[in-house]
């Protein structure tokens, strides 16, 4: 017979079939309870974050700003975890034990680690651009692309964000926020993603793209 508790879990009583045959007990995990992943911390989430030489930072609860030789971010994190200095060092944690805060602890993490060394070192993404005729090129603010269409593409390139074009079809994007960085490139390989039989459109630099094979005519 079971128990009503078998290691921290609930066990729901066994219900009948129509012809009166017993079902096989259904066990139902109580969140926080013993065995339960709340329990654990993120793997990420428990990680210091180092501060560099040259950055400053400012905590003001859960208002985080960063300054650094590259630029100045600032976010103010949700509620659910906390943000303490030890010994020269951030760590994250988690303020109450619920699923919330079990899913924030590692993004706030690394979040305040995305500030911190993109004001420091900055992050970069690379872009090629592979078909007849296809070029990128920089005039001001405006990226011109020239993807094989009846008309050129022109994308304005957001504050804090610059382009260098190398070969008419390199492109490579610098910036201290990555996300506004990542969001860019996103962007513009969406305007003419890697098709699967030639190849030809914008990936990624080191991007994969497995290419099918063609039809073939009657031999």
């Amino acid at each position: 017979m079971l128990s009503s508790s078998v290691w921290g879990q609930r066990v729901q009583p066994p219900q009948q079939h129509r012809c009166g045959c017993p079902r096989a007990p259904v066990l139902l995990v109580e969140c926080g309870s013993k065995g339960s992943a709340l329990n654990k911390e993120s793997r990420i989430g428990k990680k210091l974050i180092e501060i560099p030489n040259g950055v400053k930072y400012t905590l003001n609860g859960l208002h985080f700003t960063v300054k650094g030789p590259k630029g100045e971010l600032e976010r103010t994190f949700p509620e659910g975890v906390t943000i303490a200095e030890e010994e020269g060092k951030l760590r994250v944690y988690r303020a109450e034990t619920n699923k919330r805060a079990h899913a924030l602890h590692g993004l706030v993490r690394s979040l305040a680690s995305n500030m911190i060394e993109g004001c420091h070192t900055g992050f970069d993404r690379k872009l090629e651009l592979r078909g007849v005729g296809y070029r990128a090129a920089v005039s001001g603010r405006e990226l011109t692309l020239n993807l094989g269409l009846s008309h050129p593409v022109i994308l304005p390139i957001p504050k804090g964000v610059d382009v260098k074009v190398e070969k008419n079809t390199r492109l490579t994007l610098t910036g201290f926020d990555k996300e506004l960085v990542g969001q860019f490139g996103a962007t513009i390989r969406a305007k003419r993603p890697p098709e699967p039989y030639k190849g030809k459109g914008i990936r990624y630099d080191g991007e994969v793209v497995k290419q099918k094979e063609g039809k073939k005519g009657r031999k």
